[in-house]
């Protein structure tokens, strides 16, 4: 066999290998972002994302460094997860976000994003570390 030959064969048999590691990696999550809240007042809004449903992970939103205006401090904030359309957006399901992790579960593909439609006590809502998976 020539060199050219061999060169040839050998480029083959490592791109074979690297495709077939490629085809056994484990999927991760498809996206995620870090951001905080600032003052935030029921109707604040999160930027919005693009979910192309290319995993089997669940869109969710975690809390830490909760606080608020009031005496009482911070109890709990409802989210509402909204998917981005023409005309009215579709809600998605609201959660109750203890300053922890609150999930919708795997959703299609979309924009989406969410928005704070309550909070126990206060009225300006401030939260230091805000993750978002999708």
């Amino acid at each position: 066999m020539s060199l050219t030959n061999r060169t040839t064969v050998r480029g083959a048999l490592v791109g074979a290998a690297l495709l077939g590691l490629v085809a056994t990696t484990p999927a991760y999550a498809e996206g995620s972002f870090n951001s905080y809240i600032g003052g935030w007042q029921v109707g604040g809004e999160s930027r919005r994302w693009d979910d192309r449903n290319s995993d089997d992970v669940a869109t969710l939103v975690g809390f830490g460094g909760c606080s608020t205006d009031s005496g009482s401090g911070f109890s709990s904030a409802s989210l509402t997860l909204y998917k981005d359309v023409f005309g009215p957006d579709e809600s998605q399901g609201t959660r109750t976000n203890t300053c922890n992790y609150v999930s919708w579960g795997d959703k299609a593909t979309a924009k989406y994003y969410f928005k704070l439609t309550g909070l126990k006590y206060g009225q300006y809502l401030t939260v230091q570390d805000v993750y978002t998976q999708y």
